[in-house]
């Protein structure tokens, strides 16, 4: 009878461990659901048709979309989640973040090997890509917001597209009208002038309105177009042959057939539009238009930095007609 009693401790001791056991793991299973369901905050994506009308934006991506979050915290946290907007968000945040790191390493050269005025001159560039993608960024993070804050950095972000067009402008104007002073000085003028109607524009209310997607991608095309006219000048001084041989002027022609290759993308709705609800999470056209945005900033960079460098190792400008 005494080892029966032994026997049965016994086995209360290990049913009382198997028990705390499974308690312990239940406990461990419940706080990873609590955490989880904390991180995402308990919204699940939606269907196209259950969006307000204010987040309604391109009517071929069905599914996968983020409802009206209401918290700037919820937005941002949405960042991690897989939806509509994620790629849209990763890759200008990506590219924002490449820029950085981009603008910190030429600032960062000794000037035996970059002069101070050239890093000013490239500084244009890089602020006005680095607001240009920050802007997008922020955008596609944060316009499920609220309607009011939507439009506002909806606003934001076409304002950052004429900011990155006229940031482009500067280098190559300056490096190819290095010894032409009055050219230079009108074109970056006519530039300038361009950026802030096409940013008055995209400050109304209904530009930002998905039946003028057409509009907003003619508006910026035509606006980084009008750089023909001082790429004509350019190619006349200078000869056409002759620079493109040197390759920066091909560099630049290519960042010209990806911008419009992207605006195209982006007014078309293509591949989506042949494939509806086929590209909701990857593969969008506005995911394709912001790629094509990345890699034609990055072309344009490594033009102008050969243009720079060609322009920096000629010598003293030759006596010429400020006008021509």
């Amino acid at each position: 009878m005494l080892q029966s009693g032994v026997g049965e401790v016994g086995d209360n001791i290990d049913s009382t461990e198997d028990r705390a056991q499974n308690e312990n793991m239940s406990y461990k299973a419940w706080s990873c659901k609590a955490a989880k369901a904390a991180w995402t905050a308990s919204w699940n994506v939606c269907h196209f048709h259950h969006l307000p009308q204010w987040l309604q934006d391109n009517d071929f991506l069905h599914s996968g979309h983020r409802p009206p979050l209401n918290s700037f915290n919820a937005c941002f946290k949405s960042i991690f989640r897989i939806h509509t907007e994620t790629g849209n968000i990763w890759t200008h945040l990506l590219g924002c973040i490449a820029f950085m790191g981009t603008m910190t390493y030429f600032l960062t050269r000794p000037p035996y090997e970059t002069k101070p005025d050239d890093k000013i001159v490239f500084s244009m560039y890089f602020i006005g890509a680095i607001i240009c993608l920050g802007c997008s960024f922020a955008f596609h993070t944060l316009h499920c917001h609220s309607e009011n804050i939507g439009k506002l950095f909806s606003k934001l972000d076409y304002c950052g597209i004429a900011i990155l067009i006229m940031g482009s402008f500067v280098p190559w104007l300056y490096y190819g009208f290095y010894c032409h002073f009055y050219p230079k000085i009108i074109y970056m003028s006519m530039v300038m002038a361009l950026g802030i109607m096409a940013m008055i524009v995209s400050l109304g209310d209904k530009f930002s309105s998905p039946s003028l997607r057409s509009v907003r991608a003619g508006v910026f095309a035509a606006f980084g177009l009008s750089g023909i006219i001082p790429a004509i000048h350019y190619g006349y001084t200078e000869g056409w042959f002759n620079k493109v041989a040197q390759a920066y002027l091909g560099w630049l022609l290519l960042m010209g057939v990806l911008y419009i290759l992207g605006a195209l993308f982006y007014a078309m709705r293509v591949p989506e539009r042949f494939f509806p609800g086929k590209c909701d999470i990857w593969f969008q056209s506005h995911q394709i238009f912001h790629v094509l945005v990345i890699a034609a900033a990055f072309v344009h960079y490594h033009g102008v930095s050969e243009m720079a460098v060609y322009r920096t190792t000629m010598g003293e400008c030759r006596a010429q007609s400020a006008i021509y």
